[in-house]
């Protein structure tokens, strides 16, 4: 059983009780919401007479159903306009704290919490959304919840909660060119699949993610979740702390101070214990693509694509047979032979600045193939400002790129931007599920961003090295 990890810590200083299921009633510090999981949890709470327990720990955005290409109202989807009243409606009515279009804090609910320093080292935070492990970046617990659950977080600020195992997943020694977070964390999901994690919060350790960038930790703690993991995390340290501060919920003055020495006693005990240790080699790590229909159908790009008969398992077996079929490829084929025609760059895994200056490096002086649909969509509103103050619009529609507002997008397609028919997508989201990116033909290839730029410039997947 771990023991001195930074999940026991947090843990036992959020449990409220034991439960007789032998659950633990966890004290949550930060409630994010948004306007799909959030409407029938209100309802509830009007049903019961019940009130928002703690408004000034809540805090509501609009990000899954917004339109990308206007913000003109009404919405021309009347769910998505349905959605957005209610979301309105509910954050006037409850008094909680609401980002949206006019106070320029709107954006994806994964990256306003942290570029607004509400996301703090210590805390449990909790979302009507799997991706809330983004958080775990920070040094804190965060978790993903469905809508009934987000009906107790309003009510009790509390979540009845299985206690997990801890494993550490460490990868040493610098990183090949070319090589991003999106690729540590796909190759870690190649190597351990989508439920190797299981029951488990992935601590990531070791020389690359302690010289990661806090952009490129929260998009590795994204997709913890893809890997089967509850929660993912990094240890804070002074990379954490110098993003946060002069955030506009950090702490400041004196109580900074205080809040470093707090934050930094939560990170994992040196002589910590834990229920697995898992060791990889950044050196093996190559840029990487998803071929299949799930995040752990990925090779190095320039790799041949696997043989489903060398697969001993006969469940895995089915499931690349699936993947070949809907994907319309072959083993042994390279990704290099596969056109796109669509390339996204986004969504709250990769539409942060860091992502966008990356993509826009590959862009710039290019032109993207005729045939492909490409656009930009900044994971904010302040992500958008920021990048229209350093240029990168520019660069992204002198390339040929269209350049949008601020939302989810084509991550999964809860809004206008959709895959038509059989379309290939090169994406920098997180999922490529059949039926993900709003079309149940679509075909969707993960990536980096840099590498959907790549793509989108030479109409096919490419090595983003070879671009350099």
């Amino acid at each position: 059983m771990a023991k001195g990890t930074l999940y026991n810590k947090v843990w036992d200083a959020h449990a409220v009780a034991q439960l007789p299921t032998g659950q633990t009633q966890l004290f949550i510090g930060l409630h994010l919401i948004h306007e799909v999981t959030s409407p029938q949890a209100f309802d509830m709470l009007r049903e019961r007479g019940q009130s928002v327990a703690y408004p000034d720990r809540t805090f509501a955005t609009m990000d899954h159903i917004v339109p990308t290409t206007t913000r003109a109202r009404p919405f021309a989807d009347a769910q998505a306009e349905q959605m957005m009243q209610a979301i309105e409606r509910n954050a006037k009515e409850f008094k909680v704290n609401f980002f949206n279009f006019e106070t320029g804090r709107q954006g994806v609910v994964h990256i306003i919490g942290p570029e607004l320093g509400l996301t703090q080292p210590g805390m449990t935070i909790a979302c009507g959304d799997s991706h809330t492990s983004t958080h775990g970046a920070f040094g804190s617990l965060a978790f993903g919840i469905g809508t009934s659950q987000v009906r107790d977080v309003l009510a009790t600020q509390c979540l009845a909660m299985d206690p997990m195992k801890v494993r550490r997943i460490e990868v040493e020694g610098p990183l090949n060119p070319g090589v991003t977070p999106k690729d540590v964390i796909l190759y870690i999901i190649n190597r351990l699949g989508v439920k190797g994690g299981i029951g488990y919060a992935y601590e990531y350790a070791g020389s690359v993610f302690d010289s990661m960038t806090m952009e490129g930790r929260m998009t590795v703690c994204n997709m913890s979740i893809e890997g089967g993991a509850r929660a993912g995390y990094v240890n804070p340290d002074q990379t954490t702390f110098a993003y946060l501060k002069g955030r506009e919920h950090s702490p400041a003055g004196p109580a900074w101070d205080k809040a470093v020495q707090v934050w930094s006693s939560f990170a994992s005990d040196k002589g910590a214990v834990y229920d697995d240790v898992v060791r990889f080699r950044a050196a093996d790590i190559e840029p990487m693509v998803t071929w299949g229909v799930t995040p752990a159908q990925s090779v190095a790009v320039g790799q041949p694509l696997p043989d489903p008969a060398a697969v001993a398992d006969a469940g895995e077996r089915g499931s690349i047979e699936t993947a070949y079929r809907h994907m319309k490829l072959k083993p042994g084929q390279t990704l290099g032979e596969v056109k796109v025609d669509v390339a996204f760059i986004g969504s709250c895994t990769n539409g942060r600045i860091e992502d966008l200056r990356a993509a826009a490096a590959v862009a710039k002086g290019r032109r993207v193939d005729s045939r492909v649909k490409a656009f930009v969509v900044p994971g904010s509103m302040q992500v958008k400002v920021q990048a229209e103050k350093e240029g990168l619009h520019e660069v992204f529609k002198a390339a040929g790129f269209e350049w949008r507002e601020a939302g989810c997008s084509m991550c999964l397609a809860m809004n206008p931007d959709q895959l038509v028919g059989d379309q290939i997508s090169a994406s920098s989201s997180n999922r490529n599920f059949i039926g993900r990116q709003g079309s149940s033909t679509g075909r969707t290839l993960l990536m980096s961003p840099a590498m959907v730029a790549a793509a989108a410039i030479s109409g096919h997947v490419a090595d983003v090295r070879t671009l350099a």
